[in-house]
């Protein structure tokens, strides 16, 4: 019987560090609940320790998403392991995942460290997370450019303090795979040693393009578990892909001869839930999840398909979760938007529904047909949309070569309509400017980003934007066939929350 294949996560930690990614806790534990509907092995929830903000999501989702390990990153520090552990101790099974950088450039420069001081405090860390729970991963942070020896040595002391899964980082994407091969077979043989059951681990980043050929390679080594991120988000080039690993796995269990426990048919859901609450899209010719992962245009390709699907693809589109297109148009009522909803396997509560199908008739008004892509963008935004304080209800913008651009919104709050106008270097930005009036906070646009939903010249769009209010970031979303428009919305929705926090932060001064 083959082996077990650990399929660890890190979309919610690693992949959030990504620049301009601004998870709130619901929108993290949504991608959660995704994941274990995936069944992925691990779910890395957080860096608790890093703010009030990480510790209550990973606090949530261990108390609420059962079935996977539920794991957080701390450093090698006694209040960031006390913190982890006040995390994750309410999940089923808990893990703490400790690390500490070994490689000579980030002990001189960053730690400001010696060697032995690093391998001190690698034993007693590991030592105290091993107090709180049995489940302890830890990882030599830069581990392929460190000096080899040192770093297995290291690896050795944290297994003889409790270590039960040594994870040999790819930290800045430098390794090649014979050389992580070669690493990792050192690893196996005289870290994990005698300690058979001591799991030996990858976790590679992609700056060079081959975190998933170092992370599939290292199985040969004795690797039995991958980390990796959904849609491969996370620092610079981001990391291993989630979801290619799973494929890899599945689609060629002669090669590798391991096992995983994912359900592959929630790979595409689980990828558009991250890109949409991320607000990082996913390339076109993305493997497994991009748009033209299953496309074929080429005249030799297509004839190829007519006569056998196999002759061009190696993964039936639905076994992750591809489904044939549903289309409906603006004659068509709330029954048919229902039975559309039912056949994807969406439930809406009433409120949400008539939300949705407001925006649905909308839309079918502007765009005739509305595609099954149309349908999940109106619905991911509709369900998203936090209740609002301030409510934009009506805007006008008008611009040229030879006028400055100019927008007036009207919106609504406590009862009241009023309206505001500003200038701008574009509509766009003078929409967002008499906004910013209308809320009267100080918060600063770091991040913006359109995206097509769907392709044609009346294509929807998934807007994007992030905000900065007090060190703190927000980030806020729509959809719609006008760009103006739905960036209007986008920037209330991010508006709103940052709103949301400053009432939040007063009144708990007030109750202090």
């Amino acid at each position: 019987m083959s082996d077990k294949l650990i399929i660890f996560d890190t979309t919610l930690r690693d992949g959030e560090q990504a620049p301009g990614i601004a998870l709130n806790s619901d929108e993290k534990l949504a991608i959660a609940f995704q994941l274990a509907k995936l069944r992925v092995d691990v779910i890395e929830a957080g860096f608790a320790a890093s703010s009030d903000g990480d510790f209550e999501a990973v606090s949530r989702i261990a108390k609420e998403v059962k079935g996977p390990v539920i794991a957080s990153l701390a450093r090698c520090v006694p209040n960031d392991i006390d913190r982890a552990w006040d995390a994750v101790r309410h999940a089923d099974r808990n893990r703490i995942h400790v690390f500490q950088s070994t490689s000579p450039i980030h002990m001189e420069r960053m730690l400001r460290m010696t060697p032995e001081e690093v391998m001190q405090s690698v034993k007693e860390g590991v030592a105290r997370a091993r107090s709180y729970t049995d489940n302890v991963e830890f990882s030599p942070q830069d581990a392929t450019r460190s000096d080899p020896d040192f770093m297995l040595a290291v690896c050795r002391a944290a297994v003889e303090a409790g270590a039960t899964t040594l994870n040999i980082p790819d930290t800045v994407g430098y390794a090649t795979p014979s050389e992580y091969v070669e690493l990792l077979t050192r690893v196996y043989t005289e870290a994990r040693g005698a300690n058979e059951d001591v799991i030996i681990s990858t976790h590679c980043h992609n700056d060079l393009g081959l975190a998933v050929a170092n992370s599939l390679s290292a199985i040969a080594a004795g690797a039995r578990q991958i980390e990796g991120a959904i849609n491969g988000i996370g620092e610079r080039a981001g990391n291993t892909s989630t979801e290619e690993i799973i494929m890899a796995i599945r689609t060629r269990e002669d090669q590798f001869g391991v096992e995983i426990s994912a359900d592959t048919t929630e790979i595409v859901e689980t990828s558009r839930l991250v890109s949409r609450l991320t607000g990082y899209p996913v390339q076109f010719n993305k493997a497994v999840v991009g748009r033209n992962a299953f496309a074929h245009e080429s005249g030799i390709h297509q004839h190829g398909m007519l006569r056998d699907r196999e002759t061009y693809e190696i993964m039936d589109p639905a076994a992750v979760g591809h489904v044939s297109q549903i289309v409906l148009g603006k004659h068509s009522g709330r029954a048919g938007f229902a039975d559309a909803l039912r056949k994807m396997e969406i439930v809406l509560e009433d409120e949400d529904f008539e939300r949705a199908f407001e925006r649905f008739k909308e839309l079918a008004d502007r765009k005739g047909e509305i595609s099954e892509e149309d349908l999940r963008a109106i619905v991911d935004y509709t369900s998203s949309k936090d209740s609002e304080l301030i409510h934009l209800v009506s805007m006008h913008v008008a611009g040229g070569n030879e006028v400055t651009p100019q927008a007036s919104v009207k919106v609504e709050t406590r009862g009241l309509t009023l309206e505001y106008e500003a200038e701008g270097d574009g509509m766009v930005h003078a929409t967002f400017a008499a906004l910013k009036k209308a809320f009267g906070i100080d918060a600063r646009l770091v991040d913006y980003r359109v995206v097509p939903v769907t392709r044609g010249a009346d294509a929807m769009a998934e807007i994007n934007v992030v905000v900065q209010m007090g060190g703190r970031a927000y980030a806020g979303r729509s959809v719609d066939t006008d760009v103006v428009g739905g960036s209007a919305r986008a920037f209330v929705n991010a508006l709103n929350k940052a709103a949301q926090q400053v009432i939040a932060e007063t009144v708990g001064e007030v109750q202090a």
